[in-house]
C-alpha cells in the first residue's frame, strides 16, 4: 500500500515541476488522492474472487436495506414522544460502535493502519483532512449517515431546528469517523501486534453478548411501557457528542436555544479534540521508534521454568501433553475464540433466561454441551505441527495416552465451570432441589461429549486455517467439520439417554426426594462412557495417522 500511495502521491503533485512535490501536497491535494485510493482498494479487493464480489455486493444490499427501512422508521417516528430519546440513543449507541470497531477489526480496512504511510513524505496535519475524506467513503460512514438524518428529522420542528440540522448531521458524521480515526492511530501498533489480534477474537464474544443483552433490554423496555424507560439514560447521552448534536436539534425545536448551543459546542470541540489527538498519534507514530528499530535489551539468558500449574500436572506423557492442550487455549488466536465463545455462550443462555423469568435449571447442560464441541477435531487443531505429535505415536497405547491426556486438559476446565454455571442457575432460579440432578446431567453430557469428539476427531479429521481470522475449515473439508460436530452432538445426546431416562422417571413417579442419586450416576456415568470412547478411538487414530497428518495439514 505505501508503494502503490506513494507513487499515487508522487503522481498527482509532479505535474509541471521535476521536483519532489509530495512534501508540498496540501489537504485540498491529498484528499481526492487518498479518496481514488480507498476506491481503487476496495475495486482491487474485489477483483480477488467472484465470491468476496458477491458477500460484499449482499452485504452492501443488506446494509442499505437496514439503513433505508431505518431512515424510514425515524421519519415515521417524528411528533412522536420517545422520538428524541430514541434518536439520541441511537446516535449515541452507533459511536460506541464506531470507537470499538477498529479493536475488534484492525485489518477490516486497510486504510486503517496509518502506520503504512509511515516512509511518506507527508506531514501528519496535511494528512488528517485527506484520510478524513477516504473515510466517509464505504458502507459503514452511508450507514451511519442514514442514521443521523433520520435522528435529526425525527426531532426537527420549525424552520430554526432545520438549518442546525444541516450542519448537525455532517457534524455528527465526522465526530464518529474522527473518533474511528484516532482510536485506530492511537492503538495502531498494539492492534497490528499478536496480542492485538489476539484481542480481536473477542469480536464475537462481545457481539454474542451484545445480542443478548439488546434482547433483555428491548423485553425489559416492553415490560415498562416504551421508550420512556429510556428517558433517563438519554438525559445524559444527549450531553454526550456526537449525541449532542441530535440534541442540539431537539433543544432548537422546544425553544431551547441557550442548552441547544451549548451542545453543539460539545460536539465541534470534540471534533476539535479528535483531529488534534489524532494528529499527535500520528506524529508520534511517524517520529518516535518501536521495537522494530530499537535493539532487544541483552540480558543474560533467563532458564525457561514451568509454571505454577505445570508443576501439578502429572509426570510423563499426561502432564506434557496436558500442558501443550493448555498452551493452545491460551496463546493460539483461533483456539481461544473458541474457547472464549464456547465459555461466553455457555454462560449467557441459561443466566439470560434465568434473568427474564421463564429459565429452567437444565439450560445449564447447554454449558457443558458449548465447551464439550472442543474435544471435537484435536489434531485439527494442532495445524501442520501435528507432525512432530504423530512421531510420538507408534502403538495403540500412545493414542489412548494422547487422546486421553487432551480429554483430561479440557475437563480440567470444562468440569469446573459447568458446576458454576449450573449452580450459579440454581441461585437465580432458586431451584435448589433440582441441583443435584441438573449437575449430573452436565456431567453425564461433558462425558457423552469426550467420548464422541474421540472418535470424531480420529475419523473426520478437518484442517484449520491460520492465515484468515475469519475461517475455521479449509476448502473442501466443510462437509467433514459438519458431520464431525453434528454427528457427534446427536451421538452425544444419544450416549446421554439412559441418564435422561432416569431424571424423567423420578420425576414423573413423584420420587422427588431421590432425584439426588443422579448426581452419583451422571458423574460414574460420564467417565466411564468417556473412557469407552476413548478407547475405542485409540487404534483407529493410531491406524489412520497418515490420513490424519493428511487432511489436518491441508490449511
Amino acid at each position: 500500500m505505501s508503494a502503490g500511495l506513494s507513487g499515487t502521491v508522487g503522481t498527482a503533485g509532479a505535474v509541471g515541476s521535476g521536483t519532489t512535490p509530495a512534501v508540498t501536497l496540501g489537504t485540498g491535494d491529498l484528499a481526492p488522492v487518498f479518496v481514488r485510493l480507498k476506491l481503487s482498494l476496495l475495486r482491487n479487493g474485489l477483483r480477488q474472487s467472484s465470491g468476496r464480489t458477491a458477500a460484499y455486493v449482499v452485504s452492501v444490499v443488506f446494509a442499505l436495506l437496514i439503513a433505508a427501512g431505518q431512515l424510514l422508521g425515524l421519519i415515521l417516528l417524528r411528533g412522536n414522544d420517545g422520538a428524541a430519546t430514541l434518536a439520541v440513543f441511537l446516535t449515541g449507541l452507533v459511536a460506541l460502535g464506531w470507537a470499538m470497531l477498529p479493536l475488534f477489526f484492525p485489518s477490516g480496512d486497510e486504510t486503517l493502519d496509518p502506520s503504512r504511510l509511515v516512509m511518506l513524505p507527508l506531514r501528519p496535519r496535511a494528512l488528517i483532512g485527506a484520510l478524513l475524506a477516504a473515510s466517509v467513503v464505504g458502507i459503514g460512514p452511508l450507514f451511519t449517515l442514514c442514521l443521523v438524518l433520520g435522528s435529526s428529522i425525527a426531532v426537527a420542528h420549525g424552520a430554526a431546528a432545520v438549518v442546525v440540522s444541516v450542519v448537525v448531521v455532517p457534524l455528527a458524521l465526522l465526530v464518529c469517523v474522527a473518533l474511528s480515526r484516532a482510536v485506530a492511530a492511537a492503538n495502531i501498533r498494539l492492534l497490528t501486534s499478536r496480542k492485538g489480534r489476539d484481542l480481536a477474537v473477542l469480536s464475537g464474544l462481545v457481539i454474542a453478548v451484545g445480542v443478548q443483552f439488546v434482547n433483555f433490554g428491548i423485553q425489559r423496555l416492553n415490560e415498562a411501557g416504551g421508550l420512556s424507560a429510556l428517558d433517563p439514560v438519554a438525559d445524559v447521552v444527549r450531553w454526550l457528542p456526537p449525541a449532542s448534536a441530535i440534541g442540539a436539534v431537539d433543544s432548537v425545536s422546544d425553544g431551547a436555544y441557550g442548552p441547544a448551543a451549548v451542545q453543539l459546542l460539545l460536539s465541534l470541540a470534540a471534533l476539535a479534540g479528535l483531529l488534534y489527538w489524532w494528529q499527535r498519534s500520528l506524529v508520534k507514530l511517524m517520529t518516535a521508534p518501536d521495537g522494530s528499530t530499537v535493539a532487544a535489551a541483552s540480558g543474560p539468558a533467563r532458564k525457561e521454568s514451568a509454571s505454577g500449574l505445570g508443576r501439578l500436572l502429572p509426570e510423563g506423557r499426561t502432564g506434557t501433553v496436558m500442558r501443550r492442550s493448555l498452551l493452545y487455549v491460551w496463546r493460539d488466536p483461533k483456539t481461544k475464540a473458541a474457547w472464549i465463545t464456547s465459555l461466553a455462550i455457555g454462560l449467557i443462555v441459561p443466566l439470560v433466561n434465568a434473568l427474564q423469568g421463564n429459565g429452567s435449571i437444565y439450560l445449564a447442560c447447554f454449558a457443558a454441551g458449548m465447551l464439550g464441541i472442543q474435544m471435537y477435531n484435536q489434531f485439527g487443531q494442532d495445524t501442520s505441527a501435528f507432525w512432530m505429535v504423530a512421531l510420538t505415536i507408534s502403538s495403540t497405547r500412545d493414542a489412548y495416552l494422547e487422546l486421553r491426556a487432551r480429554a483430561f486438559a479440557l475437563l480440567l476446565i470444562t468440569l469446573p465451570y459447568s458446576a458454576l454455571v449450573t449452580v450459579g442457575t440454581a441461585a437465580l432460579l432458586g431451584d435448589w432441589r433440582a441441583l443435584p440432578d441438573a449437575l449430573g446431567l452436565s456431567f453425564a453430557l461433558l462425558g457423552a461429549m469426550m467420548a464422541t469428539g474421540a472418535l470424531a476427531s480420529a475419523r473426520f479429521p478437518y484442517s484449520i486455517p491460520q492465515d484468515s481470522g475469519y475461517k475455521n475449515v479449509a476448502p473442501g473439508q466443510a462437509g467433514l467439520a459438519w458431520i464431525s460436530i453434528l454427528g457427534g452432538m446427536l451421538g452425544g445426546a444419544v450416549l446421554c439417554a439412559p441418564v435422561i431416562a432416569l431424571t424423567i422417571a423420578l420425576h414423573v413417579s413423584g420420587a422427588d426426594g431421590w432425584t439426588w442419586v443422579v448426581l452419583p450416576t451422571g458423574t460414574a456415568y460420564g467417565a466411564l462412557i468417556a473412557w469407552a470412547g476413548i478407547r475405542l478411538a485409540a487404534p483407529r487414530t493410531a491406524s489412520r495417522l497418515p490420513e490424519i497428518l493428511s487432511a489436518v495439514s491441508k490449511g
